[in-house]
């Protein structure tokens, strides 16, 4: 039963994303729940379903995406499957503790929040975090430098809030290849100045 339903969610989100490309989309959310559940398998007293629920579901209500109030269109997949209330809460609280300029810092009080909060911001680092802080960027009509002041106030900040052990394993690696990143762009930026005062 518990693969159906996940499977009914994927088919959810395909359709609830389809047309959005600024780095919050299908693909996106499908980065994050196979992260989450990667992290799941290093953290036994978690409830997997929930994990998994919350994080495909974790962007279905996203104020930058959609118009909605408290969780209305996760809460209407979750009733469309006959989710009990408690469960349904749970993966509410999960979903409510993932956005960033949300929660301020505060940590989530479940578990499956703070998997689900990790794998989110494991997909914000890293080539794809850089990828998808450009796709982003363009499609709001920022500039490069204004993409680039993202990574100071938000992205590097990222590696040092990570909960789970997996998850702050998994960041070593991703923050690390956005500093060389950062590092070849001020190489680039500072070449390109040079040649303007030839």
């Amino acid at each position: 039963m518990e693969n159906r339903i996940i499977e009914e969610a994927i088919e959810y989100i395909r359709t609830l994303f389809q047309g959005n490309s600024d780095g919050h989309d299908f693909d996106h959310t499908m980065r994050v729940y196979h992260t989450a559940m990667e992290i799941a398998d290093s953290e036994p007293r978690c409830n997997r379903l929930i994990v998994a629920l919350a994080a495909l579901l974790h962007d279905a209500g996203d104020y930058k995406l959609f118009e909605t109030k408290n969780n209305a269109n996760a809460r209407a997949f979750l009733d469309s499957q006959n989710i009990d209330e408690a469960t349904a809460l749970q993966i509410c609280m999960a979903i409510n503790s993932v956005s960033f300029s949300k929660n301020k810092g505060r940590c989530p009080e479940l578990l499956e929040g703070k998997i689900v909060q990790d794998a989110d911001r494991l997909d914000a680092i890293g080539a794809i975090g850089i990828a998808r802080t450009f796709a982003y960027g363009g499609k709001h009509s920022r500039t490069l430098d204004s993409s680039i002041e993202h990574f100071h106030e938000k992205l590097l900040l990222l590696k040092a809030m990570m909960h789970t052990e997996k998850a702050k394993e998994l960041a070593e690696s991703r923050h690390a290849f956005m500093e060389s990143f950062l590092q070849e762009w001020e190489k680039e930026q500072g070449s390109n100045e040079c040649k303007s005062h030839l």
